[in-house]
Formats: C-alpha cells, sequence, structure tokens
C-alpha cells in the first residue's frame, strides 16, 4: 500500500467484510488503528496496525477473485496432471484455483481465487446462492418439460432429486434456468430424464457476479461494487467443506 487508504476501504480489501458492514463496525467501536477506536471518515497509513476486536487485520495477502470466461475443453481443476487445467489456462501471476466446477463441455462463467474459505461459502449447496446459465437442446422445448424441470427431478444416478428452481423458454430449443445447488452434470442429467440431450450450455451469473460481454478465453478483476454486494451476499453463508 502506497498510499493513504479510508478504514472502510481498507477492511473491505482486506476481505474482512463490505465497505457497508465496515461502517457498521466502525461505528460500533469495534475497529481500532494503533490502538485508537477508529472514527468514520479514519485513514490507514502504511504501517498501521489496524484490529477488527482483538484480530489484527493484514492486507499481505490480499484477496484475489476473478471472473474467467471458460471455453470448452478446458477442465476446472487445479491438477498439473491434467494438461487443460484451467490454472495453466488462465496464467494468472499468483496461486489461484477454480470456485467450484464447470464442466469439460460446458463454457462461460468460472470464478477463480486464492481464498478456500471463500469458495466454500459461494458454492457450498447449504447456501442456496443462485447461479444461472443458457441452454440448448436438440429439439423444440415442451411445457411439460419446463414444468417437470421446474419441480425437480429424481436424478436415478445420484439417488437424489434436485431442489424445485427457475426456468423459462427462451428460443425454440433454448431456455435459461437458475439452480441453487450444483450436483454433478446436474442440467444434462436432469434433460436427459425428459428425452433432451444438451446441445450448448453455458454459466451466464453466479450470485451477483455476471459473465456479460467478456470474451471467451479471457478473464477480469471482481469490481470494488460487485465485490461489497458479495460479501454482503455471504456473511451468513456457511464454509464448512462442501457436501451436496
Amino acid at each position: 500500500m502506497s498510499e493513504l487508504i479510508r478504514i472502510n476501504k481498507y477492511l473491505s480489501e482486506a476481505g474482512v467484510c463490505s465497505r457497508r458492514e465496515a461502517d457498521r463496525h466502525i461505528e460500533a467501536g469495534r475497529i481500532t488503528i494503533n490502538g485508537r477506536v477508529a472514527v468514520m471518515g479514519d485513514k490507514v497509513s502504511p504501517g498501521d496496525l489496524v484490529r477488527y476486536g482483538k484480530k489484527l487485520v493484514s492486507k499481505e495477502e490480499k484477496t484475489i477473485l476473478i471472473a474467467v470466461n471458460k471455453p470448452c475443453g478446458i477442465v476446472c481443476t487445479a491438477e498439473k496432471q491434467e494438461k487443460n487445467n484451467i490454472v495453466d489456462f488462465v496464467h494468472y501471476p499468483q496461486r489461484i484455483y477454480p470456485v467450484g466446477r464447470l464442466d469439460k463441455n460446458s463454457h462461460g462463467l468460472i470464478l477463480m481465487t486464492n481464498q478456500g474459505e471463500l469458495v466454500n461459502k459461494i458454492m457450498r449447496s447449504g447456501n442456496f446462492h443462485e447461479k444461472e446459465y443458457i441452454v440448448k437442446v436438440n429439439r423444440e422445448i415442451s411445457e411439460e418439460f419446463l414444468q417437470g424441470m421446474a419441480d425437480g427431478v429424481y436424478l436415478e444416478e445420484l439417488g437424489a432429486v434436485t431442489r424445485p428452481c427457475q426456468i423459462e423458454k427462451t428460443g425454440r430449443r433454448v431456455f435459461r434456468i437458475v439452480l441453487t445447488q450444483g450436483m454433478n452434470r446436474q442440467i444434462r442429467r436432469m434433460c436427459k430424464v425428459f428425452h433432451y440431450r444438451v446441445m450448448d450450455l453455458k454459466r451466464v451469473r453466479i450470485m451477483n457476479i455476471r459473465l456479460g460481454d467478456l470474451k471467451e478465453g479471457a478473464y477480469r478483476e471482481i469490481t470494488t461494487e460487485e465485490w461489497d454486494e458479495l460479501k454482503e451476499q455471504i456473511k451468513d453463508s456457511s464454509s464448512e467443506t462442501i457436501r451436496w
């Protein structure tokens, strides 16, 4: 850090909380700078000791969170044995890994980070966070198909029923679907139950982060506004080990 930075921004960038939540902690007297209780508008200088309660807040390892537009053929793993692994594909200058998975034959939005706790808070099924997809199938979509998908589908291979979900037809053979869980190849398996085959599957949103016009194969840093909103959404989320 080479310049003064407002205390709420410092706390946000250190991964403690969103700016809005930081303001609440400051007003409640929970934040100190060099032993002095911080007030709204305070700025942090290089070398200052900032504490949240008794916990020292450090920005030494800045939280990294990027959005990647994954092409088909790239595998969402950090395993070096996989020649098409996403870590090597993105070639980010610092060590990061994917937040969850997007299967090899699918494309679109995948998040990558250096924070394991953040991975679990975003992806853990029990937190009910939304993920949105645009899907093209091999034949015309019927109302029966839409209703069946929306109600929840029993997947015999997994021995589980999918949660009710949002789905809408956007073209003769295209639909938009919003899921709050992430079973293995879930959308493809759901479609198969109704004798539909997925021809193209693209993820366009994870929670408040959208793919937008990001070019295929490219990545971008999450904006401050996206980061703040994301922190608000995950602040009460469990970070226990993921179990579907």
